[in-house]
């Protein structure tokens, strides 16, 4: 029965960073972007290297991944909510 509870909170807290992430609120994705992208260039900086080091990480990337993140825990949350109202926890 606490399996269920946990899920739950597990999925709504899932939901709601994935959604932050994917709807872009506040500027998140591109924030993550403007990070990874500095973390990239000083990394290279402290190799020796000059040259642009690529970004994986772009915020369409990160967008993206929110959103798979918060349908996982929204759907998380809804099977663990219909689990528990059901009884069957």
């Amino acid at each position: 029965m606490f399996l269920f509870y946990f899920l739950l909170v597990f999925g709504l807290s899932g939901a709601v960073a994935g959604g932050w992430f994917g709807l872009d609120i506040r500027g998140s994705a591109a924030a993550f972007e403007a990070y990874n992208t500095r973390n990239a260039e000083l990394r290279a900086h402290a190799a020796g290297r000059l040259d642009v080091p690529p970004n994986i990480a772009t915020a369409t990337f990160a967008r993206v991944l929110g959103a798979i993140v918060g349908m996982a825990g929204a759907v998380l949350a809804l099977v663990s909510l219909i689990l528990i109202l059901d009884g069957t926890a």
